[in-house]
C-alpha cells in the first residue's frame, strides 16, 4: 500500500513516526511522511520517503512567545492550520492508499480521505478522547477534577481543537470539491464544521505510548486502542561521534539534559542554570543543544547536538528533559529515571504520569526552573529505588509492540472490500 504518515509540530512529533514507517516499510510498503521542512533530512536519513508540510514549528514557538493579544495568537494560529491544510492537499493528489494521521492533522486527513475515497488510521503520540478518569492534556492542567470535571474538561478540549481547524477543513472542502455542507449526521460535533464521522468513533485510532504509562480509559470508545510506543529510527548511517564515546568511558555514566525542541534562543540562560546545577549535584552531564541553542560546559560536561536517544540513554544515569510524549518514552525504554522539566501543552501531564509511576521525582516546572531546584531533583532521580522501578518499568515494556498493533490495523485495511 502507498502510505502517507501526516504528522506536525516538534521533533517528538515527527521522531516517533520514523520508527513506525521503517516498520511499515519492512512489511512491503510504500512509506512516505508529510511534516515539516526541518525535519526532511531526519526523515530521509531514516530511509523514508519526505513530502513537505508548510510552517516553521519553531517559528511559531517564537512569535506565539511575542504576541501581545489575543487576537494575534489566534491569527498566527490559523495561519498556520491553513498551511498545514495547503500540504495535506498537495501531498494527497499524488496518489496514496492509506492516511496515517497524528491527532492535530486529523480533521484535514479525514476530509481528505473522504474526497479521495481512501481509509484513514488515527495514530496518536497522546490521549485525545473525553474520559472521566483523567483530565486531557492542554491548558486545563494536571489536576484530577472529578469524573464530571474530567470528562467535561476534555469534552472542551476537544471543541478547542476543533474550532481551531473549522475554518481550514471548510476551505479544505472546497479545494477538493467536496460540498459545502456535511450529509445529516457526519457534522463534526461541538463547532457544526463539515465533515465525517471523526476517528474514534467506528473507524480505529492507535495510541502510541504504554498502557503502563497511562492505561486505556474504560469509558473510551471500543475503535480506540493502547498500544505501545513506536520507537524512533536511527539514521542508517549513523555512528556515535567519538569524543562522545571516549566521554562516556572516561568517567561514571553521565546525567542527560537537553529540553528538546523548547525555549528557543534561551541556550545562554539555561547554560549557565544548567553548569551550576551539575556542578551543584556533583555529577558528569551530556547537554544537549535542541532548539535553545543550550550550551553549558565546564569539567565533567559535554556539549552535544542531536543524538539518537535510543543509543544514548541506556548510558546514562539519568535523563533530564521536556516530557514531550516522544523523550518521555525513549526515558522508559532505556529503563533510567527521568527528570521532568515540563514547559507546555502536555508536557506536564506526561511529567505528573512519570512521577505517579515511580521513575521519576517530583516535576520542576520550566518556568520555576533554578540551578537548586534542577541539582536537587537530579539528586533524587538517582536515589536507588527510582532506579530499580525504572528499569523493573523498561522490563515490562520491552514486551509491548506498538508498531505491531499498526500493522494489524493495516492489514485488516488491505484485505477489507473496496468501499
Amino acid at each position: 500500500m502507498r502510505i502517507l504518515i501526516v504528522t506536525t509540530g516538534s521533533r517528538g512529533d515527527v521522531a516517533p513516526f520514523t520508527g513506525l514507517g521503517r516498520r511499515l516499510v519492512a512489511a512491503g510498503h510504500r512509506v512516505a511522511v508529510l511534516a515539516h521542512p526541518t525535519f526532511a533530512p531526519l526523515i530521509e536519513s531514516c530511509g523514508l520517503e519526505y513530502r513537505p508540510l508548510p510552517g516553521d514549528p519553531k517559528e511559531l514557538i517564537l512569535r506565539r512567545a511575542r504576541a501581545t493579544s489575543p487576537e494575534e495568537t489566534r491569527a498566527l494560529m490559523r495561519a498556520f492550520v491553513d498551511g498545514l491544510a495547503d500540504g495535506v492537499a498537495d501531498a494527497v493528489t499524488g496518489g496514496v492508499d492509506l492516511l496515517l494521521t497524528a491527532f492535530a492533522p486529523a480533521p484535514l486527513c479525514v476530509t481528505a480521505g473522504e474526497a479521495l475515497g481512501v481509509p484513514v488510521l488515527g495514530t496518536y503520540l497522546t490521549p485525545a478522547f473525553a474520559t472521566a478518569e483523567f483530565p486531557l492534556p492542554g491548558p486545563a492542567g494536571t489536576g484530577d477534577l472529578g469524573p464530571a470535571g474530567n470528562l467535561a474538561a476534555g469534552q472542551e478540549r476537544l471543541r478547542s481543537a476543533e474550532r481551531l481547524f473549522s475554518g481550514a477543513v471548510s476551505r479544505l472542502r472546497e479545494r477538493l470539491g467536496l460540498p459545502d455542507t456535511a450529509s445529516p449526521g457526519t457534522t463534526s460535533p461541538g463547532t457544526g464544521s463539515p465533515g465525517p464521522e471523526p476517528l474514534g468513533r467506528s473507524r480505529p485510532v492507535v495510541h502510541g505510548y504504554s498502557p503502563l504509562l497511562l492505561p486505556r480509559p474504560a469509558d473510551w470508545p471500543a475503535a480506540v486502542e493502547v498500544a505501545g510506543f513506536w520507537w524512533p529510527a536511527r539514521p542508517l548511517d549513523w555512528q556515535p561521534p567519538a569524543e562522545l564515546v571516549d566521554f562516556l568511558q572516561a568517567g561514571p555514566a553521565p546525567v542527560f539534559i537537553g529540553f528538546g525542541s523548547m525555549a528557543p534562543d534561551e541556550g545562554e540562560r539555561l547554560g549557565e542554570l544548567v553548569t551550576a546545577a551539575v556542578r551543584r549535584a556533583g555529577v558528569r552531564a551530556v547537554v544537549q543543544a535542541g532548539w535553545a541553542g543550550l550550551a553549558a560546559a565546564g569539567d565533567g560536561v559535554l556539549a552535544v547536538g542531536d543524538l539518537p536517544h535510543d543509543w544514548l540513554f541506556p548510558r546514562t544515569a539519568a535523563v533530564v528533559h521536556h516530557a514531550g510524549a516522544g523523550t518521555t518514552g525513549a526515558a522508559l525504554r532505556a529503563g533510567v529515571p527521568a527528570v521532568p522539566v515540563p514547559v507546555m501543552v502536555d508536557q506536564p501531564f506526561w511529567a505528573a504520569r512519570l512521577q505517579r509511576l515511580g521513575v521519576a521525582p517530583e516535576p520542576v516546572p520550566f518556568a520555576e526552573l533554578t540551578a537548586e531546584r534542577l541539582a536537587a531533583a537530579i539528586t533524587a532521580a538517582l536515589d536507588e529505588p527510582v532506579r530499580r522501578r525504572a528499569a523493573a518499568v523498561a522490563g515490562l515494556m520491552a514486551a509491548e509492540d506498538g508498531a505491531g498493533a499498526v500493522l494489524a490495523h493495516i492489514d485488516r485495511i488491505g484485505t477489507a472490500p473496496a468501499r
